[in-house]
This record gives structure tokens, sequence and C-alpha cells, in this order.
């Protein structure tokens, strides 16, 4: 079963919002990154725009 999603607030949201702005990524991807790396801007860039890399066709 689905969780209800937590508003993010504080710092997270706007590295969330950057993140989906500059990689291309969705909300959910943003937050997940930011669950397992933190806020270290270069990990998250890297690992974001791998992500966007393996979805595509």
């Amino acid at each position: 079963m689905d969780e209800p999603k937590k508003p993010v607030i504080g710092p997270e949201a706007a590295f969330v919002e950057r993140l989906v702005k500059e990689a291309g990524i969705t909300e959910d991807q943003a937050r997940e990154l930011i669950v397992f790396l933190g806020l270290n801007w270069a990990s998250l860039v890297r690992e974001a725009k791998l992500l966007r890399k393996s979805a595509r066709p």
C-alpha cells in the first residue's frame, strides 16, 4: 500500500525543486535520492543524471 507523501520542507524542498529542474527527474526520484545521499549537491546531480539516462528507452 502506498504511504501518503510527506510535504518536503526546509532545505530539502529547495534541493528537490532544483534537482527536478536541472536533472530532469521526478519529485519522487529527487526525494529518494536525498534520502539515500543526503544534501551533497554534486552526488545528487551525478546520480540524478544516471537515473535519467537509465530511464530512457
